[in-house]
């Protein structure tokens, strides 16, 4: 049997990219808690991982955003020692422009993407700082550096899920802590189904399969990335986006405004 790694928490668990990360995280030598609104299908999968891995499999019935059920995983994540990797995977997207979306839906999804994915982490790092080691997986999309391609709402909750995993491991780099953030593309699961797009719409040869895309994910936490993008072939294009951002970000403040923004050279002299 492979050995043993500790507890991969998953939210999100019960399907697609969720269910996919169960599944190889298993057969990595985790045991597994997973997280998920739907019952039956958490507690088929469980049954099934169990069979196959010889793995514990626990399953939890929540809706991160409900905030009791929130609270529920949270107790979970800070006195469950046995915890060492964190993949907030659960979220929700949207396809549509702002003028045609309904503000309620668009604060439910910032509920999930954002709210749930902080205070999960939150309730994580703790205990994973005092054990000395710790991974956390957060989820993002391409859209995080791209907004413009999806709803605006959803590329912006993204975003935050980049910036929030950059700092975690600014932060936490020094205490045994691992963070990656994965950035997929499109990916063939029932998120597009959800966001109003089904898949089958979307060109074939932007489309990667979720099997795929975790596999290259893991294979980005096996290589050490904090950022994985599965569909990027050449590395050294995010790293230069990275270069010059981190260079810039020297310059960003500073006691006296950009010269371009001096309006006393463009008043007008008076005779």
């Amino acid at each position: 049997m492979t050995q043993a790694k500790g507890t991969a928490l998953i939210t999100g668990g019960s399907t697609g990219i969720g269910a996919i990360y169960a599944d190889r995280l298993a057969k990595r030598g985790h045991d597994l808690i997973l997280v998920a609104r739907n019952r039956q299908r958490l507690a088929s999968l469980a049954r099934r991982l169990a069979n196959e891995t010889g793995r514990k499999v626990e399953s939890v019935e929540a809706d991160l955003t409900s905030p009791a059920d929130l609270q529920r995983v949270e107790d979970i994540l800070r006195t469950d020692a046995g915890i060492s990797l964190l993949v907030n995977n659960a979220g929700v997207g949207a396809a549509d422009p702002l003028l045609v979306s309904d503000v309620d839906k668009m604060e439910d999804m910032i509920r999930l993407n954002v709210t749930a994915l902080t205070r999960l982490t939150y309730a994580a790092v703790p205990g994973f700082v005092t054990r000395g080691n710790g991974t956390i997986i957060n989820i993002a999309s391409i859209v995080a550096i791209a907004p413009e391609v999806l709803n605006g709402v959803y590329g912006g909750s993204k975003a935050f899920v980049l910036a929030f995993s950059q700092s975690l491991l600014h932060e936490l780099a020094d205490k045994g802590i691992r963070v990656q953030a994965v950035l997929p593309g499109a990916t063939a699961t029932e998120f597009w189904d959800v966001a109003g797009k089904p898949v089958h719409q979307l060109p074939a040869q932007i489309v990667m399969s979720a099997d795929d895309m975790v596999d290259a994910a893991l294979a980005g936490l096996d290589l050490g990335e904090t950022v994985t993008i599965p569909s990027l072939a050449d590395k050294s294009e995010w790293d230069r986006h990275e270069t010059a951002r981190l260079a810039m970000s020297s310059k960003l403040s500073s006691a006296i405004p950009a010269p371009r923004y001096n309006l006393h050279k463009h008043e007008s002299v008076s005779v």
